[in-house]
């Protein structure tokens, strides 16, 4: 992290979670991130911690080929890409954890594994339409339950307009136009 304090265009970092636990990788993958971005600098960070170079990278770099035989490099690309590219070889998947999003390896030949495979998404950010519509949803059952909100109430709507700041507390149910 000393290094970050040197002013300079390009910042070479290697393995800068060693020695830290879980918590404080995420905690200094988030610092780091956050101070290269803000200062519009650039990083290139070699990590082996799955968990880390998740939340430090915008573009990767996958090796593939004999570990130090025959390597090749393939050009930067997205997170997206690239893990998915490097999750394939490995014929590994992953999705994100609903609660913390830190990535978590799905097993080998469960639902989710196939589910995931069969569409080429071996590393989820996210759950996209396609994966929504192998689990049997399509695109009219996501309308309905867009449409299924409720709305606000015609009498609040009104005191909005009078620039009133009327609200009544959140309860457990209400959906967030309160």
């Amino acid at each position: 992290m000393l290094a970050l304090a040197k002013p300079c265009d390009i910042y070479l970092i290697d393995e800068p979670s060693a020695y830290l636990d879980s918590e404080q990788r995420v905690l200094a993958a988030k610092v780091m991130k956050r101070w290269i971005m803000t200062t519009k600098r650039a990083a290139f960070v070699v990590e082996h911690d799955f968990i880390m170079a998740t939340y430090m990278a915008d573009k990767v770099i996958v090796f593939s080929g004999v570990p130090a035989k025959d390597a090749i490099c393939a050009e930067p690309e997205s997170l997206l890409t690239g893990m998915n590219r490097f999750l394939k070889m490995m014929d590994i998947t992953f999705r994100r954890d609903p609660t913390n999003f830190r990535p978590r390896i799905n097993k080998q030949d469960s639902q989710k594994d196939q589910q995931q495979k069969s569409v080429g998404n071996y590393f989820l950010m996210e759950e996209t339409s396609s994966s929504r519509k192998k689990k049997g949803e399509d695109e009219s059952d996501e309308e309905q339950k867009v449409e299924a909100k409720p709305e606000a109430p015609k009498e609040e709507a009104k005191e909005s307009k009078k620039g009133g700041k009327k609200s009544k507390k959140k309860k457990d149910g209400d959906d967030d136009w309160v």
